[in-house]
């Protein structure tokens, strides 16, 4: 690794939705640093998790319409057949659904599983119970979005979790959108969803770890190859 890489990894870009909360709990940490000196290092901490958590690194995504790549970073938390939210009206009756759940030290930046347009998307109000729990599906505050994809309907959805208060989707129904592309962020621990259609080989098993952009969820067909790669 050359030194130009070793400098730009040690230094990962920060969502510019995250510079409110960074400057907030800077702040208090002065605060409350000027009544307790120990406030101002818990202080500190709390700032720099804070920013670790709304970095944006790069990620080299394997540019092949076969491959299924990972939304968010985290832990494949379920595997297996599961009905859509409805409001998204897929009529494919169940599909294969992966869950990946993020923890408060998972990068939270979602990007899309696969390379399409996106035809529906659809925000739910709801509740926030843990992220891990299968209702969560169902019961939790989510956004959903249908890509077309060059191998049938796939779906991904964002679900708030037991600390996460906020969904932010930056795509729009209609957009064309690359696999890998950044499409959103959920705050402070959630879980993001994909469902895909019949035909579709999942990848990968419960408890593995996943990087959102580059982890291979499932494969369309064909043989396995080297994919060429893209970095975003």
């Amino acid at each position: 690794m050359s030194l130009v890489d070793t400098i730009r990894n040690a230094f990962v870009p920060v969502r510019r939705e995250g510079y409110p909360f960074i400057a907030a709990f800077a702040v208090a940490s002065l605060l409350l640093g000027a009544a307790w000196t120990p406030f101002f290092w818990i202080g500190l901490v709390l700032t720099g998790w804070c920013a670790y958590f709304f970095r944006d690194p790069q990620r080299v995504t394997p540019a092949d319409d076969r491959w299924v790549v990972s939304p968010a970073d985290g832990r494949i938390s379920s595997v297996g057949p599961a009905v859509p939210p409805r409001e998204l009206d897929l009529e494919a009756g169940e599909m294969i659904r992966i869950s990946v759940f993020m923890d408060v030290f998972s990068c939270h930046v979602n990007r899309a599983p696969v390379r399409g347009r996106i035809t529906r998307i659809e925000h739910r109000p709801g509740k926030y119970l843990n992220a891990e729990l299968d209702k969560a599906s169902s019961e939790n505050e989510r956004n959903g979005l249908v890509i077309e994809s060059p191998n049938g309907v796939v779906a991904v959805v964002q679900i708030a979790g037991l600390v996460a208060r906020r969904i932010l989707c930056w795509a729009s129904a209609g957009d064309d959108i690359g696999i890998g592309e950044r499409f959103g962020l959920i705050r402070f621990g959630s879980r993001v969803d994909v469902y895909l259609p019949a035909g579709a080989t999942v990848r990968v098993a419960v408890g593995q770890t996943a990087i959102a952009g580059e982890t291979v969820l499932a494969e369309f067909g064909g043989e396995i190859t080297p994919p060429l790669v893209r970095v975003s």
